[in-house]
């Protein structure tokens, strides 16, 4: 058995975060498709406003969802990619039959925090396995995932 991966870090300390990464892939997945539905299905005097914002969000959690798969695969694993798994996988469950703006953006901000919370333990777990790549993949994820809390409460006047 290989002690070292090809990019040098602890092969059974990458199989861990292969997992943990592959966990929040199949989080992402099922945020990315309730903030798909969140913009096909807004409806309210805010339509155009959330309309939009649901659109910038699901635009950015697909260019995560890319970036962690494809980390996944330079640590030598294989990215979950059957929705059943996801399914099976994630804390975050499907939001279906939701047009209401509040109930929308408080069922983002609930996934949100799953993700922020799946983040900082990969942030250790990477830190632990000395893994600069992963490090600096999550790091930007959650100081944009912070601001956008604190941005969609405000919205919320919580």
């Amino acid at each position: 058995m290989k002690t070292m991966n090809l990019i040098g870090l602890n092969a059974e300390k990458s199989r861990v975060l292969v997992d943990s990464l592959n966990d929040l892939l199949a989080n992402y997945q099922l945020f990315y498709q309730n903030l798909r539905g969140f913009h096909w299905n807004i409806k309210g005097d805010r339509f155009f406003e959330l309309h939009l914002k649901f659109e910038e969000y699901y635009n950015d959690a697909i260019l995560k969802i890319d970036e962690i798969a494809e980390r996944i695969l330079t640590l030598e694993g294989t990215p979950l990619h059957a929705y059943s798994a996801y399914m099976k996988q994630a804390e975050i469950k499907e939001v279906t039959n939701v047009s209401d703006g509040n109930t929308c953006v408080r069922e983002i901000v609930n996934g949100l925090v799953v993700l922020v919370k799946k983040e900082r333990e990969i942030l250790a777990l990477a830190a632990e396995a000395g893994d600069d790549g992963t490090q600096d993949m999550i790091n930007p994820y959650i100081s944009q995932q912070e601001k956008t809390l604190w941005m969609l409460r405000a919205y919320l006047n919580e």
